[in-house]
């Protein structure tokens, strides 16, 4: 028997978060209909604000600091701030704070930044400018690589090959085989090639913690350099009135173009019949059609084994899709003040920071949180980063009250042993159950140390704490799979034309004409840069022989 559908729909787009609402934007700016679907009750994924402490404390829930975005051409060719959005850009973007009372800052002004690192290294302070000035020498191949279709490996190899050979002289900067090795160098050979200050290293090295990678994990030295490289330049910028503002723009762009945007809208499957998708079913049991494509911003996984069902998909995409590393958890602590912290250094400076990051000047300090967390253990001692939310943005809070969050990252989603002497229980624990019984415990106890090592008031000025392990995160939204941040663990085998796997890196199912990937499961990956929704468009467009 034949399926019909009403036909009301050129596109459909499943889940509203920032690159869902994206990939929706630049298909409503080509003249398509669009409907974008989202399970959740408010538009925003991994984008999202909540008064998750206290009415009128409004925290954004996952990311908080505008970062990859600065090289995103999202903003000006949709003319975002015509609906809204606006960056708050404090000048400084970052500290990184010891036990000791000492930290370096990064400034937006970068001679600011080269004397804070003088506290500790005068030569590591001429080696970041070295390294920044040759980001800005690359930066624009950098934009164009986030802001692209992956190139094939093969040709990206192909290309250094062929540069090693015809230059004579090759220049240290140059696009060649160095460059290869250098994408595939761990944190620590990076941190330890240029820095000799361990402050220096660990200030520089956390960032590839950030998405998961443990100081000896192949890609962490380029993934540190990368995000380094693009705080200096372009700032650690807040979104003003919360991340949310974002999507709450692109969503008006969607609309002022015709498009609809529907939440509390969970997509049961989609419906294929002889190699097209037609349209989706809800977990409600409503039907939607579609003329021309679906494009999806969820899970790799959730996409292809459950929206597209396994009889749909070639049997060796299913193995590879069924064999994602998805990464390690985080938890996150989020906290109402009733005044700003002080630190144990009574540094103003520190307050002014967009975000600051808290640990020894260690990176062996690093690997033994990743090593716990790998082993089902719960870190004793876990890294902590610290985003300066009232400080930054006072609208985000009651007046005169004050507010920030604790992002912890790498914990076990399953916890299989407590690794402390904290009042924690310490039976073997393995379900779901687990993190309900340690989760405010395990929280209070960060705080305790945060406490005693870095923020001597912190615990005398909080209003109210609210903890989130990896299982409340994987349900808010559903799309933080098993409690992570990445929508796929960040390694060479699947970053670029490898992400999420090589058969699906251009954005498509060879076995559906009409399906895409949208999310941060493709390239370029996880954060905020809009360029995993922009490229998915461009990849439709051209399908469609549309022009933007």
């Amino acid at each position: 028997m034949a399926i019909t559908f009403n036909l009301n729909y050129d596109a459909i787009v499943i889940g509203a978060g920032h690159n869902g609402l994206t990939c929706a934007c630049y298909l409503a700016k080509a003249g398509l209909k669009v409907l974008v679907l989202e399970e959740y009750h408010t538009i925003g994924g991994m984008t999202i604000t909540e008064e998750i402490t206290l009415p009128g404390f409004k925290s954004d829930v996952h990311a908080f600091g505008y970062q990859l975005a600065n090289l995103s051409p999202v903003p000006k060719e949709l003319d975002l701030s015509r609906y809204g959005f606006e960056l708050m850009k404090p000048e400084i973007s970052y500290s990184h704070i010891f036990p000791n009372g000492g930290y370096i800052s990064m400034y937006r002004d970068i001679e600011r930044t080269i004397k804070s690192i003088e506290k500790y290294s005068k030569r590591d302070a001429h080696t970041w400018n070295k390294i920044f000035n040759n980001y800005l020498k690359n930066k624009d191949a950098i934009i164009t690589s986030i802001n692209s279709p992956p190139k094939l490996l093969s040709l990206q190899i192909k290309d250094m090959e062929k540069r090693d050979l015809e230059d004579k002289k090759v220049d240290d900067d140059d696009l060649n085989l160095d460059t290869y090795k250098f994408d595939l160098q761990s944190m620590r050979s990076w941190v330890n090639e240029w820095f000799e200050a361990e402050e220096s290293k660990i200030m520089f090295g956390t960032f590839s913690a950030f998405v998961g990678l443990a100081p000896d994990d192949a890609g962490g030295g380029s993934i540190s350099y990368l995000f380094a490289n693009i705080i200096q330049d372009g700032g650690n910028n807040i979104v003003k009135g919360g991340f949310i503002n974002l999507p709450i723009a692109l969503s008006k762009y969607i609309i002022s173009h015709g498009g609809e945007i529907m939440t509390n809208a969970a997509v049961k499957n989609i419906v294929v019949n002889k190699g097209k998708a037609i349209g989706v079913r809800l977990e409600n049991g409503k039907e939607i059609g579609v003329k021309k494509i679906i494009a999806s911003s969820t899970d790799p996984y959730t996409l292809v084994i459950k929206h597209l069902g396994e009889e749909n998909v070639e049997k060796r995409i299913l193995q590879k899709i069924k064999k994602i590393e998805w990464g390690d958890a985080i938890f996150a602590m989020y906290i109402a003040l009733n005044n700003p912290v002080k630190f144990k250094n009574d540094s103003e400076i520190l307050s002014l920071s967009s975000q600051i990051h808290l640990s020894p000047p260690e990176i062996e300090y690093l690997s033994k949180i990743f090593y716990e967390c790998r082993n089902g253990k719960l870190p004793a001692n876990p890294l902590a980063i610290m985003s300066n939310d009232s400080l930054m943005d006072a609208s985000r809070v009651p007046k005169n009250k004050h507010l920030l969050k604790f992002l912890i990252l790498s914990v076990p989603y399953d916890i299989k042993e407590i690794v402390s002497d904290n009042n924690l229980p310490n039976e073997s624990l393995t379900t779901e159950l687990a993190w309900n019984q340690v989760r405010d415990i395990y929280g209070d106890n960060i705080i305790s140390s945060i406490n005693k090592n870095y923020i001597p008031n912190l615990c005398s000025e909080i209003l109210k704490v609210k903890s989130y392990s990896p299982r409340d995160f994987e349900n808010k939204p559903s799309t933080s799979i098993r409690g992570t941040l990445s929508c796929g663990a960040i390694l060479p085998y699947q970053r670029g034309s490898m992400r999420p796997i090589p058969e699906l890196a251009n954005y498509s199912i060879p076995s559906i004409s009409n399906v895409y990937l949208c999310g941060s499961g493709s390239h370029p990956g996880p954060g905020v840069s809009m360029a995993p929704g922009r490229n998915a468009a461009m990849k439709i467009l051209a399908d469609l022989d549309l022009m933007v």
